[in-house]
């Protein structure tokens, strides 16, 4: 078996719109952040990402991010991923995530996403994480202990930046 049995993708939400009169939790995705996330979607499928499970949060450009990805997995909308450090995006992981879950994408937010990616893997290099943006991080620990560990236990294995 791997030292790094399970795989959580990061992502960031695409590239949104601001229409008028729209709050930010509301934004939509611009079409340019479709087009984005869409190629995500198709990148993750061909490196072989087979998500299990999503958390995403509950803002629309998150959950149209979401479905421009293609990716047809038990979803759950995590109210502490928007807007959430990495230790809260780490707790809704070890709430939520199924412990069969092999791979987990959480569609989520700018800075939480690389945070919560460097707090895993604090040897990683992330120079920038612009919108659709996602990090594959491999982990030793169940979803139920991750982030707890007294000492790193993921790799960053990946930066993908989605762009066309």
């Amino acid at each position: 078996m791997s030292d790094f049995p399970r795989t959580l993708v990061l992502m960031r939400h695409g590239k949104s719109g601001y229409p008028p009169g729209i709050g930010d939790h509301a934004r939509p995705l611009a079409p340019r952040g479709q087009r984005q996330a869409a190629l995500a979607g198709q990148w993750m499928a061909d490196d072989g990402l087979r998500v299990d499970a999503v958390l995403c949060s509950p803002a629309t450009r998150t959950r149209e991010t979401l479905t421009a990805t293609g990716i047809d997995a038990s979803t759950r909308y995590v109210d502490e991923i928007y807007g959430g450090t990495a230790f809260e995006i780490l707790e809704a992981l070890r709430i939520w995530a199924p412990a069969e879950a092999s791979t987990v994408l959480v569609v989520g937010h700018e800075p939480g996403m690389p945070d919560t990616a460097l707090t895993l893997a604090p040897d990683g290099d992330i120079e920038r994480f612009p919108t659709s943006t996602y990090a594959v991080v491999d982990t030793g620990v169940p979803w139920a202990e991750i982030g707890l560990e007294p000492e790193p236990t993921a790799r960053l294995r990946a930066v993908r930046i989605p762009r066309d």
